[in-house]
């Protein structure tokens, strides 16, 4: 089964070539590009990534016209900002092949000096805190990473355009069980 990544970019050209380069056998990149200004679109398709661009601003319009470009029955939507290593898919992927899950969320590691600063990682602390309170699900992250099977993506009807997207993706998960 192919699964395709769907990869939110804006100005990622530093970190496309490893991301893309990382992706396990039978994943397949698709790069959609929220309006980069250094080459990113370009970057892909010289690695073999299929791209789409999106006029409308946010990160949460480049995830839902992913969603809409994707073609494989389960896709994993992931920062491509090389803050999450393509080589862990699998496990990410695993539990949604087995059934186990309907919808799987990783979570960051920071892995050097300056990647993932604290203060991003504290405000996302802070906010999958008060979101678990909230669903009650037990969460580290708010979603850099989300594995699902794309019409189980596209029933949550996430309307949000901006930031707030793999929060509203969270929220409506875990209203519809």
């Amino acid at each position: 089964m192919t699964i395709e990544v769907i990869l939110p970019c804006l100005n990622e050209a530093d970190a496309l070539p490893w991301v893309l380069d990382r992706l396990p056998r039978g994943y397949r990149a698709l790069v959609v590009d929220n309006g980069s200004t250094d080459g990113s679109a370009e970057i892909a398709r010289a690695r073999g990534a299929r791209t789409v661009a999106v006029e409308q601003r946010g990160y949460g319009s480049a995830c839902h016209a992913g969603l809409a470009a994707a073609t494989a029955e389960l896709v994993v939507i992931m920062d491509c900002d090389g803050s999450i290593d393509p080589v862990d898919l699998p496990a990410v992927v695993r539990p949604i092949l087995t059934g186990e899950a309907d919808l799987v969320v990783g979570r960051r590691m920071p892995r050097g000096r300056g990647a993932y600063p604290w203060t991003l990682r504290l405000a996302n602390a802070a906010l999958a805190f008060q979101l678990g309170r909230r669903t009650g699900l037990m969460i580290m992250d708010c979603g850099p990473v989300r594995a699902a099977r794309r019409t189980t993506l596209l029933a949550l009807q996430v309307e949000d355009r901006r930031s707030g997207y793999p929060v509203e993706t969270l929220v409506k998960a875990a209203a519809a069980g």
